[in-house]
């Protein structure tokens, strides 16, 4: 009897070694295998586009294929919603931005997904940030005089965006509620759209994208006043922050960021995050992201780039409230 208990138990013993073996060896090889990379948005748009840069290098040091699916629809939370449902093996990653977890859990309230419970942070990629326009009709050059201008002639401003909700509308009414401005909302289906009016001086300030917005200043087109982002942008260097003029603690950009699903092993995050932080350090990375309008994060650790999302997400959520803010 005690020779069957025994050998029972050495039966057992035996094959939790080996699952342990399997497990560890699996780790070990991973990837072994393409990896699905979700884009919740349309494919040539700017996330897709950095997507691709830095997944490239990703792939050639993990030495696999990463696959970019984009899966685009309602502001990016489809995609996000499906990324969220995927198996935490490393084998499906999420490059998103700011929308689906810092912004959309505010106006969407019924999300599929939970950002913070459903994902685990990967890496902090990239960031946008974005050009404080004015129409050559206003007599101002700076953002002091802009500020000057709008409380002289109050409800006389309206500022141009591309939809309700939008970071381009969440940026300028954080803006106009720090410097105490009354503007009117004039929404478009895109700053595209936006631009000729702008020119035209129908409207009066826009929040665009440095890569759509500094060529019009550079032709004379419009006028540039400041940038959003905390510092002053290599890819603008020229144009002071908003924070240097006027607006202490002004910042704001729009990130991409890497997320895996939650569950995700911590030598797991650690291995991809190591992966990104290298790409995005490439001097021929940063150049592809320059052309985009894009700089590359500054190094952080996985905690850093949650606790980053976090405080982006409390941000915007008391901008929208106070705003009263809703999608249509």
């Amino acid at each position: 009897m005690r020779l069957i208990s025994w050998s029972r138990g050495a039966l057992g013993l035996a094959c939790l070694l080996a699952s342990a073996s399997a497990t560890v060896h699996a780790q070990a090889a991973w990837p072994d295998r393409p990896l699905r990379v979700i884009v919740p948005f349309p494919a040539s748009g700017a996330t897709d586009l950095v997507a691709r840069v830095v997944t490239q290098r990703v792939a050639a040091d993990l030495g696999q294929q990463m696959v970019v699916d984009n899966k685009p629809g309602a502001g990016g939370t489809i995609g996000t919603a499906e990324a969220a449902k995927a198996p935490a093996d490393g084998y499906t990653l999420l490059l998103t931005t700011s929308s689906t977890h810092a912004i959309s859990p505010h106006l969407m309230p019924r999300l599929a997904y939970d950002p913070r419970k459903d994902f685990t942070p990967v890496a902090h990629v990239a960031d946008a940030p974005s050009v404080l326009l004015v129409t050559n009709s206003l007599p101002v050059k700076t953002v002091g005089e802009l500020v000057a201008y709008g409380k002289a002639h109050p409800g006389k401003l309206n500022y141009a965006t591309s939809g309700n909700g939008t970071i381009v509308h969440l940026n300028t009414a954080a803006f106009s509620a720090q410097a105490g401005l009354e503007m009117t909302h004039i929404p478009y289906k895109g700053t595209a759209l936006a631009i000729p009016d702008l020119i035209a001086g129908q409207t009066h300030v826009l929040f665009d994208s440095l890569p759509t917005g500094m060529p019009h200043a550079k032709a004379g087109r419009l006028r540039a006043l400041a940038v959003t982002s905390e510092k002053r942008s290599t890819l603008a260097p020229e144009l002071p922050t908003l924070a240097e003029s006027g607006l202490p603690g002004y910042s704001s950009v729009t990130w991409f960021g890497v997320y895996l699903p939650a569950g995700a092993p911590p030598a797991l995050v650690a291995r991809v995050h190591q992966a990104f932080a290298k790409a995005v350090q490439a001097p021929e990375v940063a150049a592809s992201l320059a052309k985009l309008g894009v700089e590359p994060a500054a190094p952080s650790t996985p905690a850093q780039f949650g606790a980053m999302v976090q405080a982006d997400s409390n941000r915007w959520a008391t901008v929208i409230r106070q705003h009263k803010i809703t999608v249509e």
